[in-house]
């Protein structure tokens, strides 16, 4: 089952409560398949910037190096498939790195079978966390007296009938 960790913008009170729930961003942990396959193209749409540069400067001197070691083509083949490995492995960790780096701050863990599932979970359990506010009722003018209430008695077909479960002796049952 996918875990997946919560993260909230700083307010500027610097509480993350108080973000909008809407802003809450939802990363998962484990394999990123597309980050796999087109790496640097799912870094740059996840606006990751430093980790693009940091990628695409491995990624190039693992070049260099294979290049000065005159390397074959399955040996490159292989690095690359390491280094796409390793980026689709810590994909969710670099966009963490990045979220911090911005100044969001993690609320929370949310486990579900997908995200729709777990973020319902973490909104249930952050929304039942939250202080409840204060009501508030209008004060009531204690001048005039109570609003009278009259109830209609039961209609009785003998006068002075008992009402319940004991009527009077001789009535009728």
């Amino acid at each position: 089952m996918p875990v997946f960790t919560v993260h909230a913008p700083r307010a500027d009170d610097d509480e993350p409560q108080r973000a909008a729930p809407e802003q809450f961003r939802f990363v998962r942990d484990g394999f990123y398949v597309w980050a796999f396959v087109f790496g640097p193209f799912w870094l740059l749409y996840r606006r990751l910037w430093l980790a693009t540069l940091g990628y695409l400067v491995v990624i190039a001197a693992s070049a260099v190096a294979l290049t000065a070691l005159h390397s074959g083509s399955g040996t490159r083949f292989v690095v690359a498939l390491l280094l796409a490995s390793l980026l689709g492995l810590e994909a969710g960790s670099l966009w963490r790195w990045t979220l911090a780096r911005r100044g969001w701050q993690s609320v929370g863990v949310a486990v579900g079978e997908d995200r729709e599932i777990a973020e319902r979970r973490f909104f249930d359990r952050w929304v039942a966390g939250q202080p409840q506010p204060i009501s508030f009722t209008l004060p009531v003018d204690r001048g005039a007296p109570p609003p009278a209430r009259t109830i209609p008695l039961p209609a009785s077909s003998i006068h002075g009938d008992i009402f319940g479960s004991f009527p009077n002796p001789g009535g009728s049952r």
